[in-house]
């Protein structure tokens, strides 16, 4: 399987997704808005969008299955493309910055092969194969080397649901308010995975996320040099609903401080 090859016809599916994503965004409006569940949205665009990347990735890979977010499609297979269409949809709905098509292609062992984010806003095409290096547009991307949480630049998710684990979170957050350099808070699980790939973000945590939200994101950072792990440090981050992605440098300290909290 020529993964660099299949790397770039995916980018160009992406690509080609994300200006119709755009196109969209002008018809945008409130009444087109469905609500999934408590502060869970989506929209025509999201499940078009899936629509048009499922047809895409079938030509590119008919054997492989799917999981998707908005369940357009469903087949099993020894591969499994994990899609998520327009990750950010409450930035979208609000046209903010960013929102992302996110693709990502896992073998039999869940192990990412390729996976694909695109920032739909600013044009910026992350990508990345097993073993081959993570790039941006084109140019190879490397995580950060801070090697302190005390000056590190931290992204995280806010709640929307899952609420039994705010207490925990909030002191999380009051701990790294006074010891990095800055929380970020993007809306988008798979661009702050994608930032700590090209080390805008030196570490990205956050729970109650679903596999579509982290698989690309995944083999970017790997790819790009970075560690990644659950919250206690373990590998079950693509079903477990937690991730911790890093440059590697603070990825311990980071576990053993936020199991404190959470």
């Amino acid at each position: 399987m020529d993964l660099a090859a299949m790397c770039g016809h995916v980018c160009e599916l992406a690509i080609e997704t994300g200006k119709w994503i755009r196109q969209e965004a002008e018809n945008m409006g409130s009444d087109k808005v469905e609500i999934k569940g408590i502060n869970n949205f989506v929209t025509y665009v999201d499940k078009t969008s899936e629509k048009r990347l499922v047809e895409g990735l079938r030509k590119i890979l008919p054997e492989a299955g799917f999981i998707t977010e908005e369940g357009t499609a469903t087949d099993k297979g020894r591969l499994q493309w994990i899609i998520d269409p327009l990750d950010g949809t409450t930035n979208f709905i609000h046209k903010l910055p960013p929102h992302a098509i996110s693709i990502g292609l896992a073998d039999e062992t869940n192990d990412i092969l390729l996976g694909v984010v695109y920032e739909v806003v600013s044009g910026e095409c992350f990508y990345a194969w097993k073993n081959g290096g993570a790039y941006l547009n084109g140019k190879p991307i490397h995580v950060s080397d801070t090697s302190s949480i005390n000056n590190a630049l931290i992204a995280t998710g806010f709640p929307y649901t899952a609420f039994n684990r705010m207490e925990g979170f909030m002191r999380s957050l009051s701990h790294f308010f006074v010891h990095s350099h800055g929380v970020r808070r993007l809306g988008s699980a798979a661009v702050d995975m994608a930032y700590v790939a090209c080390g805008r973000f030196d570490v990205f945590y956050e729970y109650n996320l679903n596999p579509w939200d982290v698989a690309a994101g995944i083999v970017l950072v790997k790819e790009a040099g970075g560690q990644l792990s659950d919250f206690k440090g373990g590998k079950n981050f693509l079903f477990g609903m937690e991730m911790i992605a890093s440059n590697g440098k603070i990825h311990d300290n980071f576990v053993a401080t936020l199991k404190e909290f959470l």
